[in-house]
């Protein structure tokens, strides 16, 4: 066996910033101080490793020293942690209109995934895009007018138009806001995509 030192692409205070929402999180939780095989900052490193190279959880796990059900376990609660930290749409379109942004842009994607096993009432995957022709989930993005992105809805299945997540996450909100803003628009702007005015004229 040959080991070998890498380096993670990611800058240090990233990893000392999520290893912080760790301790909070264990803090929370009433995690006992010593109980865990990773501390907050292993367990942060083997998270971004993994955003990072996407690479398998085993190897990630065998590199911690923890056992690939204690890497998915870490894993998953790195994500949820990061994940408790995104604003919600309101946050972001008040944020958007104190800054002085005329309008955001709303687009969906497909985040492609594994086969997941379950069926329509006429007999069609649930999760797979027939657009696509992937098995994925549906997610709605809102991004400011330089293509920065600021929020993300949930997953919907694959099978789900983007017309209707966007209903169903995203356009409600998007039309109030853009009522009581003054302009009431939300008109799309090509390939799906919906602008929203944000402004009071």
């Amino acid at each position: 066996m040959v080991t070998h030192v890498a380096t993670l692409d990611v800058p240090r205070h990233l990893v000392e910033y999520l290893a912080r929402l760790l301790a909070a999180h264990r803090r929370r939780i009433g995690t006992p101080k010593g109980s865990r095989a990773l501390g907050p900052f292993r367990q942060a490193v083997l998270v971004l490793r993994w955003f990072r190279d996407r690479g398998c959880v085993h190897c990630l796990a065998r590199d911690a020293g923890v056992s690939q059900a204690t890497g998915y376990r870490y894993l998953h609660e790195g994500i949820d942690v990061l994940a408790d930290q995104a604003p919600g749409l309101h946050e972001v379109l008040n944020r958007c209109r104190r800054e002085g942004v005329t309008h955001v842009i709303l687009d969906g994607t497909l985040i492609e995934s594994d086969r997941l096993a379950r069926v329509r009432d006429h007999g069609n995957d649930l999760w797979f895009s027939q657009k696509h022709k992937a098995f994925g989930g549906n997610f709605q993005f809102l991004s400011a007018p330089d293509g920065t992105p600021l929020w993300v809805s949930d997953a919907e299945p694959g099978s789900t138009p983007d017309i209707t997540a966007a209903r169903i996450h995203a356009l409600p909100v998007l039309y109030r806001t853009a009522a009581d803003g003054g302009q009431g628009s939300a008109a799309p702007t090509g390939s799906g995509r919906r602008s929203a005015g944000l402004m009071s004229q």
